[in-house]
């Protein structure tokens, strides 16, 4: 299987230092605002590649990968705890970042900031969990 995650990798390290500098600056900085955009449009595109990734290395456990790309995240984070790819709590935190996503789609305002910023330190850790999960996935499947 040819998956790259090096796209994932290139989001996570945009992330971190969205977050690195979002967290010395203060709100009344004129940069914040943009920093703030930045980190959160971070967070949303590393999501959903983290899932899509997710769904390509459980493909082997399904009849086709029709049926495993038509997973959708919540089911594809299940799954891969059903199939021992990733643990239950991080699938409990990972559904908890999409929830917050979800909660918040149309809210691109203050509030949503407020609510997914103090998320994002640990996102970090977790994407940055699962793309050594995906990598280690990946590897197995082509030795």
């Amino acid at each position: 299987m040819s998956i790259s995650t090096e796209y994932l990798a290139r989001c996570i390290a945009s992330l971190e230092t969205g977050v690195e500098l979002i967290t010395q600056t203060s709100p009344s900085d004129k940069f914040y605002d943009v920093y703030r955009s930045a980190v959160i449009k971070e967070f949303e595109l590393t999501l959903e590649q983290s899932g899509k990734l997710l769904k390509k290395v459980l493909r082997p456990y399904f009849e086709s990968n029709r049926k495993a790309d038509e997973l959708r995240f919540r089911q594809g984070f299940c799954h891969a705890v059903k199939f021992g790819v990733i643990a239950p709590d991080m699938c409990e935190r990972w559904l908890v970042y999409r929830n917050n996503r979800n909660d918040t789609a149309h809210d691109y305002g203050k509030a949503f900031a407020e609510q997914t910023l103090p998320l994002l330190p640990d996102f970090v850790t977790d994407v940055k969990d699962l793309l050594e999960i995906l990598k280690a996935a990946l590897d197995d499947e082509e030795a």
